[in-house]
């Protein structure tokens, strides 16, 4: 299927993980530019680059700065002109579990400025930058979670800023619509995905069997099941789609549905 993305431009925040990484490939398959924000994986981004050889903008920025922000939308527009969409998916996931009365207000601040604050920074921007480049078109995807759907013990600065993403949607697809007339919003919600950032836990087979016990499909996805997705909204061929969160987890409930010794790991 032939996406009609040849020559589009893109903005992929935290376009140096591993979701990010793939959604970039997708993207250069399809034919489009990107411009690939990055924090501090600044060796990764140039490898990114580097392996696409043509039609890749690095930016670098702190999500959490408005000024960053800003120049990154004005770097992006002089390398590659008018932005046809964006992918808010730069974020982080604190490591350690920690329940309400154990966590810093500090770790809660600075969850929710990156994942949350600094999507809307840089929905304001891109909103910004529809009033100066009028077209009918535009998109913005959003990578939520299962932790926004299902909350996670430990985690609930994580869970909190990935549940925000349906208001914003909700929101947001209403207020696109103002600079551009067939501007959409979506979210899209990965459980479970190989990534660099999971390769670690998911090591551990108990763990892995334990999530597989509330996914019917019984394994974990790769991050060319999301990218696929999010390509797919990004582009005209989801024309219609609007104000939707997509979960690509699997079919995951929040209840058990097999038994460990039903669950296969060598098959996840």
């Amino acid at each position: 299927m032939d996406l009609k993305l040849k020559n589009k431009h893109f903005l992929i925040t935290g376009g140096a993980g591993g979701i990010g990484e793939e959604i970039i490939r997708v993207l250069r398959e399809e034919g489009a530019k990107v411009t690939l924000h990055y924090n501090t994986s600044s060796k990764q981004a140039e490898r990114i680059k580097n392996d696409h050889k043509e039609g890749i903008f690095l930016a670098q920025g702190d999500m959490r700065k408005e000024e960053d922000i800003k120049r990154i939308i004005q770097e992006a527009t002089k390398a590659f002109g008018r932005i046809h969409g964006i992918v808010a998916n730069a974020g982080i996931w604190p490591e350690k579990n920690l329940f309400a009365d154990e966590m810093e207000l500090e770790q809660w601040e600075n969850t929710l400025k990156i994942n949350l604050t600094g999507v809307f920074l840089m929905v304001k921007e891109y909103f910004k930058h529809l009033k100066n480049h009028l077209e009918e078109k535009a998109s913005i995807v959003m990578i939520g979670s299962t932790a926004g759907k299902f909350g996670e013990a430990g985690h609930a600065d994580y869970s909190a800023s990935k549940a925000a993403m349906h208001g914003l949607t909700r929101s947001w697809k209403n207020e696109i619509v103002k600079y551009a007339i067939h501007g959409r919003v979506n979210t899209v919600g990965p459980g479970w995905v190989k990534t660099p950032m999971a390769e670690e836990a998911l090591k551990d087979t108990k763990l892995v069997k334990r999530v597989l016990q509330t996914i019917p499909l019984r394994k974990v996805a790769i991050s060319r099941d999301i990218a696929d997705i999010v390509v797919f909204l990004l582009s005209e061929r989801a024309g219609h789609i609007n104000g939707q969160t997509i979960m690509v987890d699997g079919g995951m409930e929040g209840r058990v549905l097999f038994e460990t010794e039903e669950i296969d790991v060598s098959k996840a």
